[in-house]
């Protein structure tokens, strides 16, 4: 208990005890500092409560010491909360799965590894096992319990206790060897406090340490912090020559609660107590705890406290809505040598990164994966390279892997007499991926199933995800709800559902040659030779002798034309421009016609045609006879929850005798119209019955096999990485011509229909052609229409001069009549030209006279 002269208050401050806690409520106390113990501070903040005192705590890092259950606990450090987190993001960041967590059983070790927990879930990562200790635990407790950790799994091991069981941790771990290559330790901001407060550091405890990351609280080197470092060195009689982050954050403390009551007697704040009301009976006297005295200006005296903003030595001073001190941040350390070196900084601003965390704050915050960085690590055993992280435990049990006891298919995976008790394609696969493997995995094949149907692969999943079976090596479909429960490893084989149904041969018929094209495309062509003929007719009727002639004749022609053009044997020649044109264009088309017409009409004739009444998935669904599944497939879930097929139409196939005769028999007889598999199992079908049967349709599906582990699991990300070095290395294609390769058919049915040529392949050409006659016929007509404004002109000028003064104009200039159109439109055009001439000759020369006889008769 120290007196502070300015203000005449009592301010509670050094390491309280419990008992302290009770000397407490006979003191007339407005505000206290410490304890430095969770634990403590848990029992003090209730006192404190009570009573209306706030207790500011620089030690108590209890995330659970929340201002909602105590609200007049204010911790002046930062909360294990975020260095929880800090810890989870450097899991994340090295791209562990699962921990060791390694922890002191009291208040401040279970709180903290509890946020730990949770904080890694978020990053998909776990605590795989925690190893706690109780308080005082001797060293042959300690050494029994890193003995059992040292037969786990995982080698990420994180240590989140007190100073004066921590170096003991480490001094027995490095006895059992767990200091050497392939381990990883974690430690909380408990070890650099041990380091920092030492004034020099005995080279055998470093040597217990080397390869440790640690995390320490972040205080700005600022100019305040210098100032006071200096000042400190230059004290005499001082217990310690060192300090740690706590040492700052408690002068911090005192600082914060001076300003804050500086500002409370400031606003006209007064020091008053009274009785506890409850401690009363029911005639007003004390039941004998006079001692207990509540202070009156508490709740004036913690806003103050909160709302306080000020630079210490820690940095910025400034709670948040929960009472916690904003930016928090740590370093991140590696131990090495005789000291430590900085790998970078914590925030939760922008996560792990190697700048400063002053600098960071005045950036936009940025916390993706990509923008998280660190300095290089030297690891336990003074090597650079980062450690997997886990091993297979050491209890000598080998993996047990569930294997599919197949009934058809054998070939893909089924029992074998042999050792290795099982064998077939996904065995071989998966032997040759833990081949690859950079360490032994000692593993037991254990069938699943009765042998006498297929299991269900459903259910193997489930049973993997519930940690039955280590991991399940077959042909297991990767289906998004599988996915959710256990993770898979790379496919190594491609698949998808497809439909197999019987088909027969489609014979030869007389009317073979109309194949090639669809009915619409047919139409559409007749039509155009007509309309071109038609078209060239137009351009070339005027100029061009042999489109002349009789009505009867040229309709022959118009007809004799068009269709000769298909041959490219038309006589006619073509001498208009425009009609050149337009013929050039149609016999492109025509040409791209006669080849599409000789080629769809050598395969039909020379390419054997198959069909089956199943065209595929959607005809299938649409219709109301049986479907075929195998046993044991995701089919058939799949049909009825994805493509609502009724329940009461699948048929379950047990084996490939059953596929055979449901196949033949068809709906009629008891048996199903089609069989939905996956195409590996399909293949194989087809080559065992001759390719009698054939897929119809797409492939309707995409996905593939995999292994299946439980999740997180570090081996199905190590058997990926395998599984694309045996596919590179031609390994996996070799395997499966061990086992798969037979003789294929030559593919699926060909409906009539999809091999017709219809106008969706040609319309184009069909636009083009018709475009530029239109645009010749308009160019035609135009022409026609302005020789036809020049003659019609012409003549009615020459009819005014020579009948003006015989008799009135009894027809308008402008007007004709459409037989004098037509009748022009049919005249040669060097017959118009000529006319056009004489008529405008005959027009100048009259002109003069009219000229002259009118200048005579004007009056001189």
């Amino acid at each position: 208990m120290i007196q502070k002269n300015e203000g005449n208050e009592k301010i509670l401050t050094g390491h309280i005890l419990t008992r302290a806690a009770m000397q407490l409520m006979g003191k007339d106390v407005i505000a206290a500092i410490g304890p430095q113990s969770s634990g403590i501070a848990h029992v003090i903040s209730h006192v404190v409560n009570e009573l209306h005192v706030p207790l500011l705590s620089f030690g108590a890092t209890d995330p659970t010491l929340s201002a909602l259950q105590y609200p007049y606990f204010l911790r002046t450090t930062t909360s294990d909360y975020f260095q929880m987190y800090a810890v989870a993001d450097l899991v994340e960041y090295f791209g562990w799965r699962e921990i060791v967590a390694i922890f002191v059983d009291d208040d401040y070790g279970r709180n903290g590894i509890s946020i730990l927990g949770d904080a890694l879930a978020k990053k998909r990562a776990k605590i795989s096992y925690k190893a706690a200790f109780t308080p005082g635990a001797t060293n042959n407790d300690i050494d029994s319990l890193l003995v059992g950790v040292n037969l786990k799994e995982s080698r990420v091991f994180v240590i989140h206790v007190n100073p004066d069981s921590g170096l003991t941790i480490f001094s027995i771990a490095k006895r059992l060897g767990m200091m050497g290559n392939g381990y990883v330790w974690i430690a909380t901001d408990w070890l650099p406090s041990v380091l920092d407060s030492s004034d020099t550091i005995n080279p055998d405890t470093m040597d217990l340490i080397q390869g440790v990351i640690a995390l320490r609280h972040h205080t700005s080197d600022s100019k305040l912090k210098k100032s006071f470092t200096a000042r400190w060195r230059n004290l005499k009689d001082k217990e310690t020559p060192k300090f740690n982050s706590y040492a700052l954050y408690s002068y911090d403390s005192v600082w914060l609660l001076a300003r804050a009551l500086d500002a409370f007697f400031d606003d006209g704040g007064t020091v008053t107590f009274s009785d506890d009301p409850r401690l009363q009976n029911s005639n007003g006297t004390l039941l004998g705890l006079n001692a207990l005295r509540i202070f009156d200006q508490g709740p004036k005296l913690l806003q103050k406290l909160i709302t306080t903003n000020f630079t210490g030595l820690t940095g910025k001073i400034q709670f948040d809505s929960e009472k916690n001190l904003i930016l928090p941040a740590y370093d991140v350390l590696n131990i090495g040598g005789t000291s430590s070196r900085l790998l970078g900084y914590w925030t939760n601003y922008s996560g792990l990164s190697t700048v400063p965390p002053e600098i960071l704050y005045t950036k936009p915050s940025n916390t993706s994966t990509s923008n998280q960085h660190l300095y290089d690590v030297i690891w336990p055993g003074e090597t650079v390279t980062k450690p997997r992280g886990w091993v297979f435990p050491n209890n000598g049990k080998p993996l047990q892997i569930a294997v599919p006891y197949r009934v058809t298919f054998a070939e893909v995976v089924t029992k074998d007499k042999g050792p290795g008790g099982a064998k077939g394609y996904c065995i071989d696969v998966f032997e040759a991926a833990i081949r690859l493997l950079p360490y032994a995995v000692p593993h037991d094949y254990i069938l699943y199933g009765d042998g006498r149907r297929n299991p269900s692969f459903s259910n193997l999943v489930y049973d993997v995800a519930q940690n039955k079976y280590d991991a399940a090596v077959g042909d297991i479909t990767i289906t998004t709800n599988r996915t959710r429960i256990v993770d898979f490893t790379q496919p190594f084989m491609e698949s998808g559902l497809v439909v197999v149904a019987p088909v027969r041969e489609i014979k030869s018929s007389p009317w073979a040659f109309l194949k090639p094209f669809t009915w619409q495309m047919w139409g559409l062509t007749g039509v155009f030779f007509l309309f071109v003929g038609a078209v060239v007719w137009i351009l070339e009727h005027r100029m061009n002798h042999e489109f002349r002639g009789s009505p009867r004749q040229q309709l022959i022609t118009i007809f004799w034309f068009s269709f000769s053009t298909m041959f490219f044997s038309h006589r006619e020649n073509t001498v208009s421009t425009l009609g050149r044109l337009v013929l050039i264009l149609w016999l492109f088309v025509v040409l791209i016609i006669n080849s599409s017409y000789t080629a769809s009409l050598t395969s039909i004739l020379t390419v054997q045609q198959l069909s089956s009444r199943v065209q595929g998935i959607d005809g299938l669904i649409s219709s109301t006879d049986p479907i075929g599944i195998q046993d044991g497939s995701f089919a058939y879930n799949y049909l009825i929850d994805e493509l609502n097929v009724a329940e009461s139409r699948l048929r379950i196939m047990k084996t490939l005798n059953d596929y055979i005769t449901a196949l033949q028999k068809g709906p009629s007889g008891g048996g199903v119209a089609a069989i939905v598999d996956e195409l590996p199992y399909i293949d194989l079908f087809l080559s065992i019955t001759k390719c009698t049967f054939r897929t119809v349709g797409p492939e309707f599906t995409k996905s593939g096999w995999g292994f299946a582990f439980p999740r997180d699991s570090p081996l199905a990300v190590d058997l990926s990485t395998a599984i694309l070095q045996l596919s590179e290395n031609g390994d996996l294609q070799r395997i499966h011509d061990k086992w798969l390769s037979h003789d294929g058919c030559s593919g699926q049915t060909n409906p009539m229909e999809e091999n017709q040529l219809s106008l969706k392949s040609f319309w184009g050409l069909f636009l083009i052609c018709g475009i530029a006659c239109f645009l010749a016929l308009v160019f035609f007509f135009y022409r026609v229409c302005w020789q036809y404004s020049r003659y019609s002109a012409e003549g009615e000028q020459h009819d005014i001069e020579e009948h003006e003064t015989a008799r009135p104009i009894r027809r308008s200039i402008g007007s004709t009549s459409f037989k004098d159109l037509i009748e022009f439109v049919d005249r040669k055009e060097a017959e118009i030209k000529e006319i056009l001439k004489r008529k405008s000759m005959e027009s100048k020369r009259h002109h003069p006279r009219h000229v002259s006889e009118g200048q005579s008769s004007s009056p001189t």
